[in-house]
């Protein structure tokens, strides 16, 4: 296969085209990294390298573009880049080298959650853990980076009763109503028995 003409398309893209008129188009650097010009021969292997490259490029700094927003992590952001670039070995080799460089971390991401949804958002640990799976981020990595929260969780527990759900507490007859908190803090991740025994425990101390 040869190249028969080499010229800028837009910006820093060149179209190339090769002598069964297929168009081709490349960045700047890939024509410059590969030696792109007119009238060089090129095997279907070699091309099939330049189209590689170029679609590794055009992956990559799409991923950078999408991590100037927020934080992925690397399951997120390959299944992200295979909606748009449709190859998953590619896609997971972009996702490799941002990992290699230390500009996607799954460990460092999960911390960053962890914190988000446990002393931010006051989810217990069985909401939080699977928020940050939601992610993503592995079931062992999750549970580590849950690990410093442990004394955090009753904590939050309590400050949501006596914040949030304060007012819808104040009859300890209105059974209603304390089903109602029971099951919000469900949603919230805790377990029955630590929702049992918190309110229980607050209602005491109301008595008294």
């Amino acid at each position: 296969m040869k190249i028969i003409s080499v010229k800028v398309y837009k910006g820093t893209t060149f179209e190339v085209v090769t002598d069964n008129d297929k168009k081709i188009y490349l960045h700047a650097d890939i024509v410059a990294d590969f030696g792109v010009r007119e009238g060089l021969e090129l095997s279907r292997p070699e091309l099939h390298k330049i189209i590689y490259a170029s679609n590794f490029r055009r992956a990559y700094q799409y991923a950078l573009y999408c991590l100037d927003y927020r934080d992925y992590s690397a399951k997120e952001l390959s299944d992200k880049l295979v909606k748009t670039y449709k190859n998953k070995d590619l896609c997971d080799a972009v996702v490799r080298k941002l990992e290699e460089y230390g500009i996607i971390n799954d460990v460092r991401y999960a911390e960053k959650l962890a914190f988000r949804y446990v002393d931010g958002r006051k989810y217990g640990y069985r909401r939080a853990r699977r928020e940050i799976m939601l992610k993503g981020i592995s079931e062992y990595i999750a549970e580590d980076a849950l690990q410093i929260y442990t004394e955090n969780f009753s904590g939050n527990l309590n400050h949501l009763i006596k914040t949030k759900y304060v007012r819808m507490l104040a009859d300890k007859d209105d059974r209603k109503s304390i089903e109602k908190v029971k099951n919000s803090l469900i949603r919230y991740g805790y377990s029955y028995e630590e929702i049992n025994n918190s309110i229980n425990e607050y209602l005491d101390c109301q008595e008294d």
